[in-house]
């Protein structure tokens, strides 16, 4: 991907959160920084900043967004961004929407998703909810040795592991929470919180050291069989990455009680 256009870099000092309101949209404060390079975002904050615009699309509350994939067309700068939805399949049960996040009147994420009618089913026995791993009373802050000493959306966050984590390789299960809101004054929606957290899949359970490779993704599914209850998010999140340069991470979501979807991440492996 190409490198984001410096000019376009104009981080907020001391932000309260991860955006904040212009008169032609956002502007993405230092909070937004994610971990591959200084001057571009962390997908978790564009995600949920396109995830807000699709809910307020032609907003109908007796309806759930299910799924949402956004495409990373490009580094997204920490800088101002425009943000805007549509509905392009209107229906009674489904609805399918799409929406655009540009920076500089560039394209950087393009997201679809799926919004369906909630109605009640009566369901056979059997249809059993999977559990949620341990909560995250009790376990130790992570630390993020290699960006620790930066702003950035790793600092945002608050995290706690289970097993694994950011600078370990391997498999891991973290809990994590915004310790910022996306605009001062407006509480998270349980589907901004998701996605917010759920582009950290790839980051905490890498099968290669940060200081060799990147491992950067093209794309996040949110796929979502119930709305989440709650601040804290966990990812049981797995990667497995290929000698021809391309990897998968797929990572199971609970809330603090059971399971309620999956995030996957098509990856682009290369050595530093």
């Amino acid at each position: 991907m190409a490198a984001p256009d410096r000019n376009l870099i104009r981080p907020v000092s001391g932000a309260t959160a991860f955006y904040v309101p212009t008169e032609g949209g956002f502007e993405a404060t230092e909070l937004t920084r994610g971990p591959w390079d200084e001057g571009s975002q962390h997908l978790g904050p564009p995600a949920a900043l396109l995830g807000r615009e699709l809910e307020r699309a032609e907003a109908r509350p007796e309806f759930e967004i299910a799924r949402v994939t956004f495409e990373i067309l490009g580094p997204v700068p920490i800088g101002q961004v425009e943000v805007s939805a549509r509905v392009t399949r209107p229906g009674r049960t489904i609805e399918l929407l799409e929406a655009e996040l540009s920076a500089g009147a560039r394209p950087a994420v393009r997201a679809r998703a799926w919004r369906i009618r909630r109605e009640k089913v009566a369901l056979d026995e059997g249809s059993e909810a999977v559990a949620a791993p341990a909560g995250p009373d009790g376990t130790d802050p992570m630390i993020f040795a290699l960006v620790e000493n930066r702003p950035g959306w790793h600092r945002a966050m608050e995290f706690r592991s289970l097993q694994g984590g950011f600078d370990e390789i391997g498999p891991a299960t973290v809990w994590m929470r915004m310790a910022t809101p996306l605009l001062a004054g407006e509480e998270p929606s349980p589907l901004q919180r998701v996605v917010m957290a759920a582009d950290g899949g790839n980051g905490i359970s890498s099968p290669l050291p940060w200081d060799r490779y990147l491992f950067i993704n093209t794309d996040l599914t949110v796929n979502l069989h119930r709305q989440p209850e709650g601040e804290w998010v966990c990812l049981d999140s797995h990667t497995r990455v290929e000698p021809h340069g391309t990897g998968l991470t797929v990572t199971r979501l609970f809330d603090g009680t059971r399971e309620i979807g999956l995030a996957t991440q098509t990856l682009v492996v290369r050595e530093r």
